[in-house]
């Protein structure tokens, strides 16, 4: 398992926030490039977002299904990517200081052609991969945090 994390400048609540809007999925998850679809009862277990996976003309269609969820403290993914395969994700949120939320990302392999990767060499792919998605999902946590503090939320 590959764990990363990140203390972002905004509260728990901001930073679920982004979680909870399934169309921001793209936005701050490295390697999604569409959102197709989001189930209306994202996020709550057994809900799904259809996505696609990888670059224009070669994406993958496919989806990723919520696990577990504890609004506000975690949320867990099995995200999915065939012909690649799909992986566990899991976010746990914890209140860091004044207003701030150390996240921590964990993923591993659970189907498909990468499940036979080494630990180590999945962890060298993931790595990279998850600590920029964290960083992306703090941008848009405090960003939209602050335009909330403001007194400018975003329609």
């Amino acid at each position: 398992m590959t764990e990363v994390s990140r203390v972002i400048d905004a509260p728990p609540d901001a930073v679920f926030a982004v979680l909870a809007d399934g169309w921001l999925y793209a936005g701050w998850v490295v390697g999604s490039s569409h959102i197709r679809d989001v189930e209306a009862d994202w996020p709550a277990v057994g809900a799904r977002i259809h996505h696609s996976v990888g670059p224009w003309p070669l994406h993958i269609q496919d989806e990723t299904v919520v696990t577990a969820v504890e609004p506000g403290l975690s949320l867990s993914l099995e995200a999915r990517g065939w012909p690649i395969g799909a992986a566990a994700v899991a976010l746990t949120l914890v209140p860091h200081g004044d207003g701030k939320t150390l996240v921590r990302m964990t993923e591993h392999i659970v189907g498909g052609p990468g499940k036979v990767l080494p630990a180590a060499l999945q962890s060298l792919l993931i790595k990279p991969r998850n600590t920029e998605s964290l960083a992306r999902l703090a941008d848009l946590a405090t960003g939209k945090h602050a335009r909330t503090q403001s007194g400018h939320p975003r329609p």
